[in-house]
């Protein structure tokens, strides 16, 4: 493989040391909420969030912060939730239960049904992310989520109105004003008079993010979340501009946010490189965008379109953006992502707020092996099978005889025990033990 880096990241020494801390403060967050559940709620929120009101929003204030929303933001949700909604049945739909008959007498199925519980995570920090709610509760509702929390952190004396809109209208049935690892941990627990979350979704920030995957396990989680990323691939026919917007478009989510871009076109490339700090200068948060740019933005240079699929493939980025000849090629060829944007017309921006495909996404190569959330993640597969006495004459006998190749024996005489009562005068050739009846 021939590839050049034309910019390499010049991110710090000490992530991994970082890291570690973070899961040490996490662990402790969470150790302690379980020895004194509410009152450490209360503790952490009041020290992070200055928050000593209730938790659980009420429907009286609930209409207060929908009421304060103008109807052209309302209207705006409301759109956005119809594609969301209509892509997530569609998803629901595209699988089904079934039965069929194997063998003569041996009836395998599988039910599809949804979760009991969902605890879904809405960050609220530097940005009110009204679309975040719509991603993670409207999906958990067209999947047949039958309990559905949602929460967000609060800023002065609620949270957000439009994310509390966004969240009432995807059809949440508690919402809770309230951030970080102790909201987790609340949704997770069943605190405050509510269910314990079978699984726990949505974006958040480093603290958030590692609690989830500590409580992995005890509860199921979307996806394993890092910082987010974005990346383009590029050819002769791209417009360094659009590409520069783009990227910056992306890196505004945090300062350790990567933005990457891979190109066979070493012209396109530098343009993008010397338009990148102008770009950025001309946005209000162009501080955040230049650290961003500096630590984590890359620029790699490959011959052919083939090498430019193996190191995107490798990076496995969150979002990729393709603007290139020949869509078609790239779509059949690339494999490692976790939304696709194929040609100009589509920006990462339609994907995070209202085109209706999911952006809660996987980072950190998560890519490789897992796609984003969906509705088949708030549903279960369950498995039944049904053999009748005829069927047992081979399905027991191979089982008592692969049990056996195991150095199981309790399994086979399982099987055995079958054999035994279903066909008393066959003879066997193999062993079958006689068990006793008590």
């Amino acid at each position: 493989m021939t590839i050049r880096h034309l910019k390499l990241a010049e991110a710090a020494d000490g992530v991994a040391e970082e890291d570690q801390r973070t899961t040490a403060i996490v662990q402790d967050m969470l150790q302690d909420i379980r020895a004194r559940g509410e009152d450490a709620v209360r503790m952490y929120a009041e020290k992070f969030d200055n928050w000593t009101g209730d938790f659980v929003l009420t429907d009286e204030k609930l209409a207060r912060l929908i009421e304060s929303v103008p109807q052209s933001v309302k209207d705006d949700i409301d759109f956005a939730h119809r594609q969301i909604s209509r892509f997530a049945i569609a998803q629901r739909d595209s699988m089904t239960s079934f039965e069929i008959e194997t063998e003569p007498g041996v009836v395998l199925g599988q039910r599809i049904l949804p979760i009991d519980s969902a605890g879904c995570y809405v960050p609220g920090g530097r940005y009110a992310h009204a679309a975040s709610a719509l991603m993670s509760v409207a999906t958990a509702k067209a999947a047949g989520v039958k309990y559905i929390t949602a929460c967000s952190p609060p800023r002065g004396d609620s949270i957000n109105p439009a994310v509390a809109y966004a969240m009432h209208v995807a059809g949440a049935d508690r919402i809770l004003e309230m951030g970080g690892v102790h909201a987790v941990a609340s949704m997770a627990f069943g605190l405050f008079g509510g269910r314990e979350a079978d699984i726990l979704v949505g974006p958040g920030n480093a603290f958030v993010a590692e609690a989830k995957r500590l409580l992995f396990g005890q509860v199921g989680i979307d996806v394993f979340a890092g910082p987010t990323e974005s990346a383009v691939i590029a050819d002769h026919t791209a417009d360094p501009m659009t590409i520069a917007v783009d990227l910056v478009s992306q890196a505004e989510h945090g300062p350790n946010s990567p933005v990457w871009l891979f190109s066979t076109s070493e012209e396109v490339a530098r343009r993008v490189i010397e338009l990148m700090p102008q770009v950025a200068n001309d946005m209000p948060n162009a501080d955040i965008i230049h650290a961003a740019w500096r630590d984590f933005g890359e620029v790699i240079l490959c011959d052919t379109r083939e090498e430019v699929v193996e190191v995107s493939d490798q990076y496995a980025c969150e979002h990729l953006q393709v603007l290139c000849e020949d869509l078609d090629w790239w779509k059949e060829h690339l494999s490692n992502y976790g939304s696709l944007f194929l040609g100009e017309g589509s920006t990462v921006t339609h994907g995070d707020k209202c085109s209706g495909t999911n952006h809660i996404l996987p980072t950190k190569r998560a890519g490789r092996y897992s796609g984003g959330l969906n509705v088949h993640k708030f549903m279960k597969i369950l498995t039944t099978q049904q053999l009748s006495k005829e069927a047992n004459l081979k399905f027991s006998a191979i089982g008592s005889r692969i049990s056996r190749t195991e150095g199981m024996e309790g399994h086979a005489r399982a099987c055995d025990w079958r054999l035994t009562k279903y066909f008393s005068e066959q003879d066997w050739d193999f062993p079958v033990y006689a068990q006793k009846r008590y």
